[in-house]
C-alpha cells in the first residue's frame, strides 16, 4: 500500500482525555498522518464514559478543556455516531471509501464486531490498536472481539505483541509504542512554583502501594518541599492521605495544559502501574514521553526499559526504594545543573526517536507491509 492512505480511526474519545490517556497519542498521531498526506477521519461514540464523567465531574473546567481541544485540533475531522437500527448503514457509508480502519481496544465489542463485519464487503484492512494491560491481566475481554478478522495488531509494547502472537494466534502484530505530540508538548518558560509534580489517575488500586512508597512517604519526609498531584478518581481517603503528607491535590488537569504545569515544576515523577513494572516490563506510559518532551527532569519508580527506548540514568533517573527517592529528590532540588542536564537529554531522545511524527511514518510503513 503506497501513496495517500485513507485512514478511519475509532477511539473511545477524541474530545475527552478524562481518565483517557489514549486520546493524548491518538490526537497527535492523526494530525501527523494528515501532515504527510494521508486522509484521516476520527470516530467516537456519542456520550462515552470519559465524556460523561468530564461533564459531570468538572463543571466549567470541562467546557474549557473541550474548547481548548477544538482550538488546538481544529484540523481533525471528529465524527460522532450512535448505535441504533441504522448503525450498520451509517458505518457502511462512512467506511465505503476507506483503506485502513484502526480500532482502539477501548471500544465496545458490538462496535468492533460491527465494523469487522463490513470488511469483506467494503474491502478495507482493519488493525486493532492496543494500549492497555488487558491482554495480560484479563484476556477474556479481548476474546469478545472477532480477533481473527483483524489484519494485524498495533501493540504498545513488545510484551503485548507477544501475547497476541503466542496467546491469541494473531499472525501479524507490530510493536507500536506511544509517543509525544511535540506540537503541543515542548518546554515552556515559567517561574518555578512546584518542587515535585505527580500527574496520574488513581484508577483501580493498581499502584496504591507504589504511590505510598515513592510519592507520599518522600513528600511527608520533606515538609518544606512544595508537592502537587493532579489526576482523577482519587477517593476521599486518599485525598486526606495526600493532604497529611503535605501534597496539594489539584484534581483534573486537561492534558493540553500539562506543558504549562511541567514548566512550573522542578521535578516530576513516573510511578508505573504494577503490571508495567512486572510482567509487562518495557512499556512506558504516555506521561513519560510527554514529561521528557517538555524537558521536565523525571524520576521513575522501578521499571526496566527492556526495549531500550531511552537512556536510563541520562534521560531520567530510576530509584529502587522510597528512601532512594527521598535522597534523589533532595539532591536534584539542590543541583540545578544536574536537572538541566537530565532535562536536555530526555528531550533530545524524544525528538530523535519518539514523536507522533515518527509513529506516523512507522504506521505508513506497516500499512505497506499489509500487502506483502
Amino acid at each position: 500500500m503506497s501513496g495517500r492512505i485513507r485512514f478511519r480511526i475509532f477511539a473511545h474519545s477524541w474530545i475527552s482525555d478524562w481518565n483517557h490517556g489514549n486520546a493524548h497519542f491518538l490526537r497527535g498521531l492523526a494530525r501527523e498522518l494528515q501532515k504527510i498526506g494521508h486522509e484521516v477521519l476520527c470516530y467516537e461514540e456519542y456520550g462515552t464514559w470519559s465524556v460523561a464523567n468530564l461533564i459531570q465531574q468538572e463543571g466549567a473546567l470541562a467546557e474549557q478543556a473541550v474548547e481548548q481541544f477544538r482550538r488546538e485540533f481544529s484540523d481533525l475531522d471528529v465524527r460522532l455516531y450512535e448505535r441504533g437500527p441504522e448503525f450498520i448503514d451509517q458505518l457502511r457509508n462512512e467506511l465505503r471509501d476507506s483503506d485502513i480502519v484502526i480500532i482502539h481496544e477501548w471500544n465496545d465489542p458490538e462496535v468492533v464486531n460491527s465494523i469487522l463485519s463490513l470488511k469483506q464487503e467494503l474491502g478495507f484492512r482493519a488493525l486493532l490498536h492496543d494500549t492497555h494491560h488487558r491482554a495480560y491481566t484479563n484476556p477474556g475481554d479481548l476474546l469478545r472481539f472477532q480477533l481473527q478478522l483483524f489484519d494485524g495488531v498495533l501493540a504498545f509494547g513488545e510484551a503485548i505483541r507477544r501475547i497476541y502472537v503466542d496467546g491469541f494466534g494473531i499472525r501479524r502484530a507490530w510493536t507500536f509504542h506511544e509517543a509525544a505530540d511535540v506540537s503541543n508538548f515542548s518546554p515552556r518558560f515559567s517561574s518555578r512554583s512546584i518542587d515535585l509534580l505527580w500527574i496520574g489517575n488513581w484508577g483501580d488500586e493498581e499502584r496504591t502501594r507504589e504511590l505510598m512508597e515513592f510519592l507520599v512517604e518522600p513528600a511527608a519526609a520533606l515538609p518544606r518541599m512544595k508537592s502537587v498531584a493532579y489526576g482523577v478518581r482519587y477517593p476521599d481517603g486518599v485525598k486526606s492521605v495526600l493532604a497529611e503528607a503535605g501534597i496539594e491535590y489539584r484534581g483534573y488537569l486537561p492534558n493540553l495544559r500539562a506543558p504549562e504545569i511541567y514548566s512550573q515544576s522542578a521535578l516530576s515523577l513516573h510511578v508505573p502501574r504494577r503490571q508495567y513494572a512486572n510482567g509487562l516490563g518495557g512499556i512506558p506510559t504516555i506521561r513519560v514521553f510527554e514529561a521528557l518532551a517538555c524537558s521536565s527532569p523525571l524520576i521513575c519508580a522501578p521499571w526496566e526499559d527492556i526495549e531500550h527506548l531511552f537512556r536510563p540514568e541520562e534521560d531520567y533517573l530510576v530509584v529502587n526504594s522510597g528512601g532512594e527517592m527521598k535522597a534523589t529528590i533532595e539532591w536534584l532540588l539542590r543541583d540545578e545543573s544536574a536537572r538541566q542536564q537530565i532535562a536536555a537529554k530526555g528531550r533530545e531522545t524524544i525528538l530523535q526517536r519518539h514523536t507522533c511524527a515518527h509513529r506516523a511514518e512507522q504506521l505508513t510503513a506497516i500499512c505497506g507491509e499489509l500487502n506483502s
